[in-house]
């Protein structure tokens, strides 16, 4: 079986030429997966439907009608963001003032969690995508806090 490796990408020129020489078409530079930016490249029914390496090309050629293939970019090599947060959130939850804050997380945020669980039914979001769970979590947080408020007395 051909490999992407097997696969000539010119990233300066951004094509791709299939090992039978025919070039693929770009079908998205900047795609995402999980995590990692590559660029797809898809080839065309004219060319792969009667190719003679098609049985090494594809994996199940009977039903496959082109080859997909993504090479992905290198990444940098610095420390991501999040490795950072999580490496500093250790060591805050690990010195001896963190310990007695984390001890008392059951008293602070989980009553929030179960509030919004159990008394506003939100055990599952009925939006689709990260802006649109975003805006509704904000949403619910904001009649949570508006409760306290007002359950506390503020404004009297």
């Amino acid at each position: 079986m051909f490999r992407p490796a097997d696969f000539q990408y010119d990233a300066a020129n951004q094509t791709c030429t299939c090992p039978a020489g025919r070039r693929l078409y770009s079908n998205g530079s900047q795609c995402k997966v999980k995590g990692r930016t590559d660029h797809k490249f898809t080839g065309a029914k004219q060319d792969c439907m009667p190719c003679t390496l098609r049985a090494q090309c594809l994996r199940y050629p009977e039903r496959t009608p082109v080859r997909q293939v993504a090479f992905f970019y290198k990444e940098p090599t610095k420390v991501l963001p999040r490795a950072v947060h999580t490496h500093r959130m250790r060591q805050a939850i690990d010195s001896e003032r963190g310990r007695a804050l984390y001890g008392r997380r059951m008293a602070t945020v989980e009553p929030v969690f179960g509030n919004l669980r159990a008394n506003k039914r939100l055990d599952r979001f009925t939006l689709r995508g990260q802006a649109k769970v975003n805006t509704q979590w904000h949403l619910y947080c904001l009649v949570h806090n508006i409760e306290k408020l007002a359950h506390h007395g503020y404004g009297n």
